[in-house]
């Protein structure tokens, strides 16, 4: 009896043994099996009697999830000591094995080097009103302060391009302004400079769109609310300007022609675009492109419930089976499709207007007719701008290359090219996430988890 008391007063001899863990109820055997398992894999030691005996809280799916980082690098595998993730610790270490012992490299970006043409230039005539290759500074830079997002001011220059393309008649027209309120001696206070540009896609015939290409910067700065209330006075011009047309019309009854009309005004670090029919403005922000215009064609649902508002029809992706575009200046000769006065015919001359704030990042303003935009889209003009820029920073021949590759494309219509570019260097090179692709990181053993989790839900 007292050899048993001498025992039961001795300490553990091996600090390990399985009677420092009541809480388990495994045999002695199979408790130090079990114990020298969990050291191994989890490469953490044996916890002593004076340690917390209560079981390692399990990591949760989000900690697992966000171990590792982008590109590659190896990230710790979290394991839980538990019996019922002993499955998911033996796939995790298969995973292991078969990508060397690391996590998978799993972060995407998929960016291919442009390869830039060099074709040489040639001369054309142009049919831009002002021939200008660096237009103006928009106001002076504060002394002592660089650019930077909050006084970023832009250094605007502008090219042209426009071609025949397989039509017979040249139905597009233009117009690049550097200084609006001085081409029509217009005082401005603090010489404050307001630019100006737009493309005008007739049809018809070309009366229509050379008129508002000649009348409506005019019309604009003459307007009452011009410049205090610029975007008004765009809004009432475009109308106006479309009213004159009409009482041309009655006069020469030869001018039965229509034009859309897209304008780009500049004035400060504003950019205001305005847009009725289906030419376009993109916008290029790093590389990324910007919309800044809307078609207006029958097939689009908002257009098509304006247009049947004001008793017309679509019939076949047409306006009343007559026009393809819902909103366009001119076309007086065609029935049914115009009134004077308010509230106006289904067929508007009331454009669209979208303003933003430019900013150091915001490159160049792409402007064409829709016969660019059937071979182009969006981002596949500003990846094809940016890389000739890059290889000549020539806007009026970047414009031209633009056209040029329309034709080659296949396009047949009248093409007409306006860039304005809002830096005096080319753009940077620059790496673009394109939409869907997501720079990802993720461990064996949490996108098990994952799995598991979306599986049961």
């Amino acid at each position: 009896r007292e050899d048993r008391r001498e025992k039961r007063k001795k300490p553990a001899a091996n600090p390990t043994s399985a009677s420092a863990f009541p809480s388990f109820s495994y045999p002695r055997s199979k408790q130090r099996a079990s114990l020298e398992r969990y050291s191994r894999e989890s490469s953490a030691p044996i916890p002593s009697p004076s340690r917390s005996r209560s079981r390692p809280t399990p990591p949760s799916i989000l900690q697992s999830f966000f171990t590792g980082t982008c590109g590659g690098s190896s990230s710790p595998i979290v394991r839980q000591s538990n019996r019922a993730n002993a499955g998911a610790r033996a796939r995790g270490r298969e995973e292991e094995e078969l990508t060397g012992g690391g996590e998978p490299d799993m972060c995407v970006e998929g960016f291919e080097d442009a390869q830039i043409e060099r074709p040489a230039d040639f001369a054309m005539e142009r049919v831009c009103e002002n021939t200008v290759s660096i237009d103006f500074k928009q106001t002076k830079m504060v002394a002592g302060i660089g650019e930077s997002w909050h006084n970023f001011v832009p250094a605007i220059r502008s090219g042209d391009w426009s071609d025949i393309g397989g039509r017979d008649y040249m139905e597009d027209a233009h117009v690049c302004i550097p200084n609006l309120a001085k081409n029509f001696g217009y005082n401005m206070v603090d010489d404050e400079v307001i630019s100006f540009y737009g493309v005008f896609d007739g049809h018809g015939g070309k009366d229509a769109a050379q008129y508002v290409r000649d009348n409506l910067p005019r019309v604009i700065v003459e307007d009452a609310a011009f410049p205090l209330e610029l975007e008004k006075a765009v809004r009432r011009s475009f109308v106006q300007t479309d009213s004159q047309f009409a009482e041309k019309c009655s006069v020469q009854d030869g001018l039965s022609s229509g034009t859309t009309a897209l304008t780009a005004m500049i004035f400060g670090r504003s950019l205001l675009v305005a847009n009725a029919g289906d030419c376009r403005a993109v916008l290029s922000r790093r590389g990324a492109a910007i919309e800044m215009s809307k078609d207006h064609r029958a097939c689009c649902l908002n257009e098509r419930k304006r247009v049947e508002s004001l008793g017309g029809y679509v019939d076949d992706g047409y306006l009343n089976g007559q026009l393809a575009v819902t909103r366009a200046l001119g076309d007086w000769h065609l029935d049914g499709l115009k009134e004077m006065g308010e509230p106006g015919g289904p067929l508007s001359a009331e454009p669209e207007l979208k303003m933003i704030t430019l900013t150091k990042d915001d490159e160049f303003l792409i402007i064409g007719s829709d016969g660019i935009w059937d071979y182009f889209s969006n981002q596949n003009s500003v990846d094809f701008a940016r890389r000739r820029l890059q290889d000549h920073n020539d806007l009026r021949r970047c414009c031209k290359e633009i056209v040029e590759e329309a034709i080659r494309r296949g396009a047949t219509d009248n093409l007409t090219a306006v860039m304005v570019s809002f830096h005096q260097e080319a753009p940077p090179q620059i790496r673009v996430n394109r939409t869907g692709r997501v720079e990802r990181s993720i461990s064996a053993e949490g996108l098990h988890s994952l799995r598991v989790l979306l599986e049961g839900q």
